[in-house]
């Protein structure tokens, strides 16, 4: 259950991330639950749960994270040959208590307005930092009323000089072949 305290604007510290950040994570991007652009309004790019295992973290705490996203698409949705953009993301990691989900699931919020769905388009995750736990609500306006302000706080803090700097990591539009996506979609 959230708290009724207010919420700090801004996570993490100023200085950058501190460890266990930043953590990689990638995946081809998979059709989730259907819950995020259908009844939140919040469009979802969700990612395979065993990608966790590519940063070396499967047991990262289940829990609402910030970083930069990069995908093997163009600012439309298209999918393009070689690097490939990068937007700031907001994402959970978790159960979804609300809707009593049986597995867990990586479900990333991309900022940016995209035309198209891209399935199939190769997403690479730098997670900065984290945001808050997982909690369960008593309704979905609660709900989507916390993930409005997550993304304001994932936002504000994106926005300071030493995570800014972070987005020019080569990482996030370097991406592997086909065979890595098999081994994450299968």
């Amino acid at each position: 259950m959230p708290t009724s305290r207010p919420r700090s604007p801004l996570a993490g510290p100023s200085t950058g991330p501190t460890a266990p950040f930043p953590i990689p994570l990638s995946g081809p991007i998979v059709k989730g639950f259907g819950r995020g652009s259908r009844e939140l309004g919040i469009p979802t790019a969700n990612i395979p749960l065993a990608g966790l295992s590519v940063g070396g973290h499967e047991e990262v705490e289940s829990g609402v994270y910030y970083g930069w996203a990069g995908v093997d698409v163009d600012a439309q949705g298209h999918r393009i040959e070689r690097g490939g953009g990068v937007w700031p993301m907001v994402m959970s990691i978790g159960w979804n208590p609300f809707y009593k989900n049986t597995v867990r699931s990586v479900e990333v919020h991309i900022m940016h307005d995209f035309p198209n769905d891209f399935y199939g388009a190769r997403m690479n995750l730098l997670i900065l930092g984290f945001v808050r736990p997982e909690y369960d609500y008593v309704d979905r306006e609660s709900l989507i009323k916390d993930i409005r302000t997550d993304i304001e706080v994932a936002r504000k803090s994106l926005d300071r000089g030493a995570y800014v700097r972070l987005k020019d990591d080569p990482y996030l539009t370097q991406f592997e072949g086909g065979e890595h996506e098999q081994k994450f979609a299968s």
